[in-house]
Formats: structure tokens, C-alpha cells, sequence
């Protein structure tokens, strides 16, 4: 008898080894062919920018071409779809922004459930936004602008890159918070709306740094603060919306995410060597360029963020009723 329990024994060591090595091979063996990366944005967008820097680190890391496919229209819808419905077996990958997370309420019918469908790998980083005012406006604080809005109730308008986008968003929040009226004004990207902000067609807006920053340098916009919880390395003089509305916070964000059901061992994989990368100074360096800060963590930790985005922002895509273009 104590002869078979060794065998038996025996036999599930075995089969446990078997396992592992099995895990261990099939992880060593990813990628077997080129990965490819879908972007549901425009060429040349920071969101693209930022997911071709990350590609080209994973090339080199993972010993296979990590190909760029920008898939633009149905505000990043077309792109999500298209992963979803890929083979998960990590050969496919998503860049996941703060857009995602919004149209899972701005959009009442979707072929796909974001939280339920994707695989959360890694969060990349936040891009800090800034509101920002028409110079011919007579206030340079945040105080100063709430007490003139609410003195001028439904009279500024307020610009944004489109409905439901991370300006509209984070100026809806504003409003709610401050308890403001700002007529809305959206724009078919975000160029065209500081164009009109800068010739005072429209008095405010909530634009990324990245792109509105020499504006302001150049003294063509006033900045009155920053959305994110902390002051800015690209603007150190503008002090947090928090610090004058506690519990504000509004940014862009980035991560990669792959269909759900993708093995484990390619997850952790990719977790691991982008990990790697945002830990590189030379990549660190390019993202500060472009307004954005590295914001890593585990898949885990991912998934309970977006979570907790798609709650926040489908408070206000339902407060302020937002429809999508």
C-alpha cells in the first residue's frame, strides 16, 4: 500500500514538472510570429506616438516585429472590436486610453464589453491636461474663473477635441464640481479648437500639454492650472485644480491590454519587459516630452483601474448627457 502512495506520489511530481515545463516552453516560444499593435487613433497623436516608442522596445525584447496598425473612427470603438474578436494568444495587442473607458457609457449599444473582454496587461502612463483660457479673459486663477463663470452663467464657451473626449470629459467634470454653466463647443480634434481659443471664438478649454504648450509659452493662451492630482514637470508653475476643487483629477491615460483569455505566462511576459522599458531613462525622458508620466503596475493592478475610470467618467458622461458625435 505505502508502495502505491509513492507511486502516486511520484506521478503528480511528475505531472506538476510536466506542467511547468510546458509553461515554460510555450512562454519561451512567444512571440512566433509578428505582434501587432492597434492604435484607434490617427498617425502622429500622442497615443501614437507613445505606442510606437513602446513598440519599438518590444521588437527588441521579444526578438519579433511589434507592427503598428492604426485603426481611427468610431471614437476607438473600431480598433477595441478588432481585438476582441482576435485569437488570444498574444499576437494581438491593444493601446488602451481613457477613451475606452469612457465610451462604455457615452455609447448605448457596443459589440463588445471593455471591462469583460479585454485582458488588462500593463498601464503605461498619465498625460497631464491643463485649462486653459482666451488671454482677452479677465481672470488668472482658478477662483477668479469660477467667480467669473458663475457671474456669467451659460455665457463662456467651453471648446473641447468632441464629444466624450478627455477635454470634454474633464471640463464636464469641472463644471459639476465647481458648479458652473459653460456652453459646450466641440471640435473635430483638438487643433482646430485652440485655433478658435486662441482667436477668442471661445474662452476656454481643457487641453493636453503636449500640444497647447508652446501656446502658452508664447503668451497666445493663459494657463490657470493642471487636471492631474500634482503639479506638472513641464509646467511647475501652475498649481493643481485640487488644490482649489479637493478630489479633482482628470487625465489622459495609456496601457496595453490583449483579447480576454490570453495565456498567463504571454501576459506576464509582456508585463514584464514593457516594465523594463518604462523603466529605461531614455524612454522616461521621451515620454516627460511629450506631457506624459510613467504610471506602471501589475495586470491586476490595470484591470481595478479601469474599473474604477469606466465608474467615474460613466457619473459624468450620465450627468452631463453626453451623446456621441
Amino acid at each position: 500500500m505505502s508502495g502505491l502512495k509513492s507511486l502516486h506520489g511520484l506521478a503528480v511530481c511528475l505531472c506538476t514538472l510536466l506542467v511547468a515545463w510546458s509553461s515554460l516552453s510555450s512562454a519561451q516560444d512567444y512571440p512566433t510570429r509578428p505582434v501587432r499593435l492597434i492604435i484607434g487613433i490617427a498617425p502622429g497623436s500622442s497615443p501614437d506616438i507613445l505606442g510606437r516608442l513602446m513598440a519599438q522596445w518590444l521588437s527588441e525584447r521579444l526578438g519579433q516585429a511589434v507592427i503598428i496598425e492604426n485603426r481611427p473612427g468610431g471614437g476607438g470603438n473600431i480598433a477595441i472590436e478588432a481585438v476582441v474578436k482576435a485569437p488570444a494568444d498574444g499576437h494581438t495587442l491593444l493601446l488602451v486610453t481613457i477613451q475606452s473607458a469612457v465610451n462604455a457609457t457615452l455609447y448605448e449599444k457596443l459589440n463588445y464589453n471593455f471591462v469583460r473582454d479585454i485582458a488588462p496587461i500593463i498601464s503605461i502612463s498619465r498625460q497631464t491636461l491643463a485649462l486653459e483660457v482666451t488671454p482677452s479673459l479677465p481672470t488668472r486663477t482658478v477662483p477668479d474663473f469660477i467667480a467669473y463663470a458663475k457671474a456669467n452663467p451659460g455665457r463662456l464657451s467651453m471648446a473641447s477635441a468632441g464629444n466624450g473626449t478627455t477635454p470634454h470629459v474633464a471640463g464636464e467634470l469641472f463644471k459639476m464640481m465647481a458648479g458652473v454653466d459653460m456652453a459646450h463647443v466641440p471640435y473635430r480634434g483638438g487643433s482646430p479648437a485652440l485655433t478658435d481659443l486662441i482667436g477668442g471664438q471661445v474662452q476656454v478649454t481643457f487641453a493636453d500639454i503636449t500640444s497647447s504648450i508652446e501656446y502658452v509659452k508664447a503668451g497666445k493662451l493663459r494657463a490657470l492650472a493642471v487636471t492631474t492630482a500634482a503639479r506638472s514637470e513641464a509646467l511647475p508653475e501652475l498649481p493643481p485644480i485640487a488644490d482649489y476643487l479637493p478630489g479633482y483629477e482628470a487625465s489622459g491615460w495609456f496601457g496595453i491590454a490583449a483579447p480576454k483569455n490570453t495565456p498567463a505566462h504571454i501576459i506576464e511576459r509582456l508585463n514584464k519587459e514593457i516594465r523594463a522599458g518604462l523603466s529605461d531613462p531614455k524612454i522616461k525622458a521621451r515620454y516627460a516630452e511629450l506631457g506624459a508620466t510613467v504610471f506602471a503596475g501589475s495586470p491586476a493592478d490595470f484591470g481595478k483601474f479601469i474599473v474604477e475610470e469606466t465608474e467615474k467618467w460613466g457619473k459624468v458622461v450620465r450627468a452631463a448627457r453626453m451623446k456621441p458625435e
